[in-house]
């Protein structure tokens, strides 16, 4: 594991923690208001306080929980559907790789924004989780090409046709033979599709298409643009929420160049 990796896996477990503990250690209860407006960083508030009053620190820490679990939650259903899909789809070949592909292909050509913006208007109450499973439903495709291809180019492998010859059945070749050469791509995957639903998730809180009565960073972003927080100089209102984005993005990018070097033989022959 090169020092890219590790430091990328270090942001990433310190995030994880505040999502677990960020409740509970919060200082103020982040919707709670308060006498000090606008008052700039100091030991009663970390980050400092809103136009009405409330602990921009609390709410950072509670906001954690949301774009952790969005970005959790989308990575692993959508990874989960891109190998059913593409692996199945380029091992098995023929008709079902046919079918398979069209599908594919059409999750490919659906736009995430508009999808999600309607969803959200039918369903004001959308819940973080249910935004995940819409975000992880146009997220699938591109992985699930990517794999196909891949195992494409594993199934006439001569370890294959040997589990093939010894009776194996198909699943057991998958499963045992064609995945664990799929690791690195699957796991490079993953960390994209987590960058990319928590972009998402973000934005639309941002913009205020989702329901801003749960806190996440993009909440915290959303409240300090309506209000001007930058024509008021109250830097404190969104820089820390910022930070946190572009650390967590840094984080997750890091860990992917690190799997992409131990992935690529490329890579490893230029690192050595």
């Amino acid at each position: 594991m090169n020092s890219k990796t590790k430091l990328g896996l270090g942001i990433l477990a310190f995030f994880t923690l505040i999502a677990v503990v960020g409740e509970w250690i919060a200082p103020y209860d982040p919707s709670a208001m308060g006498d000090d407006l606008l008052s700039p960083p100091s030991g009663a508030h970390w980050f400092g306080t809103t136009m009405t009053g409330q602990d921009v620190f609390s709410q950072v820490l509670v906001g954690t929980r949301g774009v952790m679990v969005v970005g959790l939650v989308c990575g692993v259903l959508a990874t989960f559907l891109s190998i059913l899909v593409g692996v199945t789809a380029g091992f098995l070949g023929g008709a079902a790789d046919e079918a398979l592909s069209m599908l594919s292909n059409v999750f490919l050509v659906i736009p995430a924004l508009p999808l999600i913006i309607i969803v959200a208007s039918m369903l004001p109450s959308a819940d973080t989780v249910l935004i995940a499973v819409v975000i992880s439903l146009t997220a699938w495709a591109w992985g699930a090409r990517v794999l196909r291809a891949q195992t494409m180019s594993l199934r006439r492998r001569d370890f294959v046709e040997a589990a093939r010859a010894s009776g194996e059945s198909t699943w057991r070749i998958i499963v045992f033979e064609v995945l664990p050469n799929l690791m690195a791509v699957i796991a490079s995957g993953f960390v994209g599709t987590v960058i990319f639903a928590v972009m998402l998730q973000i934005t639309l809180s941002f913009v205020g298409v989702i329901s801003l009565s749960t806190w996440n960073w993009g909440t915290i972003l959303f409240w300090a643009q309506s209000n001007q927080a930058l024509g008021l100089g109250a830097w404190w209102w969104f820089v820390p929420a910022g930070l946190c984005i572009a650390l967590l993005g840094t984080a997750l990018a890091l860990i992917n160049f690190g799997i992409d070097e131990y992935a690529n033989p490329r890579l490893r022959k230029v690192r050595a």
